[in-house]
């Protein structure tokens, strides 16, 4: 058969749950193995070292994917590397395409992170105030180091250029299957796109009315899950729910409605949109039905940001307009 396909992955500042998502795939996967040979996949699977990736020839991996954010400077170096080693390059899930949850902590000082992460939460004992930093010389000889935290998140794609981007958190372990297919297949689109079915979640979602034939109403009271439980038959925005189904990509089948809760766009934007948060806001403005339910939606949700860009805040151009950004 014809030479296998160099594939490699790595996770940068992620959770390794897009990783796990892959081997999901589980016997379909083994059967992948016969036409990809994964030469690098680290830190999560082989027990590989970053000097591995280093030697690798440049060019020498025809598709490497990349799951997480960079959030320190170890992100940062391995990302620029593999880059230098790929033909093509993926941004694989929420984290890497549009920055993530973790991209939430940029709506705070490095000092505020840093302060409840390792101080005030209440199962912290550091009565010194001990906080990491990059060098530290033991007994006056041993110079140990860890990554530096980087002043803001960064997506792949603001550090090195990317060729194709991949939602979810995780990506929905049986799309994953059809992309390997259109991939072993050469089927793929123009290179800056986004590997997607094209689908809204509502347009895959058993709740939407025009699915189920009932007649499509404006949004007349707000509601958390919190509050009380969704009809399961029922569409979840039109109950007061705020679904951002809509205008996220339905790669996952509608995992979350499946289950009662709704959409918080990770499956990233759905083709077209340039800003998900700023269209999740006009989007949701124009499903309610009067002022008085806008009134009540601003009392639920008071972090606006937090709700619309819980998976996108790095991508926006809320971010780039509130932050200068540094180029590294």
């Amino acid at each position: 058969m014809a030479d296998k396909l160099k594939t490699a992955f790595l996770l940068a500042g992620g959770c390794a749950g897009c990783e796990m998502s892959v081997v999901d795939l589980s016997e379909a996967l083994v059967d992948a193995l016969d036409a990809l040979e994964i030469v690098f996949w680290a830190p999560t699977v082989a027990d590989v070292k970053y000097k591995d990736l280093e030697a690798m020839p440049d060019k020498s991996i025809d598709l490497a994917f990349v799951d997480g954010m960079i959030r320190n400077t170890e992100n940062l170096h391995t990302v620029k590397v593999l880059r230098q080693k790929s033909k093509v390059l993926v941004a694989f899930g929420a984290c890497a395409s549009l920055g993530g949850i973790a991209a939430m902590g940029d709506l705070h000082t490095k000092e505020q992170l840093f302060e409840k992460a390792y101080k005030s939460t209440f199962s912290t004992d550091n009565p010194d105030g001990v906080y990491p930093t990059p060098e530290y010389m033991l007994d006056g000889k041993y110079n140990l180091t860890i990554p530096a935290f980087l002043d803001n998140c960064l997506t792949i794609d603001q550090a090195v250029p990317v060729e194709y981007y991949i939602g979810g958190c995780p990506p929905h372990y049986s799309f994953v299957g059809q992309l390997v297919g259109a991939i072993l297949a050469g089927n793929l689109p123009p290179a800056g796109s986004w590997l997607t079915s094209g689908k809204a979640v509502c347009d895959v979602c058993k709740r939407n009315p025009a699915i189920t034939g009932h007649e499509r109403l404006p949004v007349d009271v707000i509601k958390r899950t919190v509050d009380d439980r969704p009809d399961p038959n029922a569409c979840l925005l039109q109950q007061g729910y705020m679904c951002f189904g809509p205008v996220t990509q339905g790669d996952c089948g509608g995992s979350c409605l499946n289950v009662n809760i709704p959409c918080r766009g990770c499956g990233g934007p759905i083709p077209g949109i340039k800003d998900f948060g700023a269209r999740c806001v006009s989007m949701l403005a124009s499903s309610l039905e009067n002022e008085e339910v806008a009134a009540q939606f601003i009392e639920k949700y008071n972090n606006m940001a937090k709700l619309v860009y819980r998976y996108s805040h790095t991508a926006s151009k809320f971010n780039h307009r509130i932050a200068e950004r540094k180029e590294y």
